[in-house]
């Protein structure tokens, strides 16, 4: 999947509210220069636009790597909203429970993930995620 341009002055795609510099943009161009998302909910945030802007770098270097998949390949969907339910860090072990709006051929769905994160060397890595209602399900 290509990368997808997003104007620095459009509305971030993790409906922050914020622009995309000043919210996601910032995390994705900076983690070559050692900027990272400070909390668990602004890297959840950022995957979350870097999935609907094709961003395979940036996701599989904010994965940990003892879950992370080799490669990656993006299915062709359309990210529609991301609603947050609830954000927790404690120490370094943080967890973030969101509802994911998706379009896949036409047909409208959602992903209602519990992410677990960690902060090693002051750093957020998603660990994996479990969806409420189904069997214990690597994440997405």
């Amino acid at each position: 999947m290509k990368n997808k341009s997003r104007s620095a002055t459009q509305p971030c795609p993790c409906g922050s509210g914020q622009t995309y510099a000043d919210c996601c943009g910032r995390w994705h161009a900076g983690l070559s220069e050692g900027l990272h998302a400070p909390t668990p909910e602004a890297l959840m945030r950022s995957r979350y636009s870097a999935y609907g802007l094709g961003l395979l770098d940036y996701l599989l270097a904010t994965w940990h790597p003892c879950t992370a998949p080799g490669d990656l390949e993006l299915p062709p969907v359309k990210w529609l909203e991301l609603d947050i339910r609830f954000a927790e860090a404690t120490g370094d072990a943080g967890v973030v429970e969101f509802i994911a709006r998706l379009r896949d051929n036409g047909r409208g769905a959602r992903l209602h993930e519990i992410s677990r994160f960690v902060r090693e060397d002051g750093r957020w890595l998603y660990i994996d995620g479990t969806h409420p209602g189904m069997d214990e399900a690597p994440a997405a």
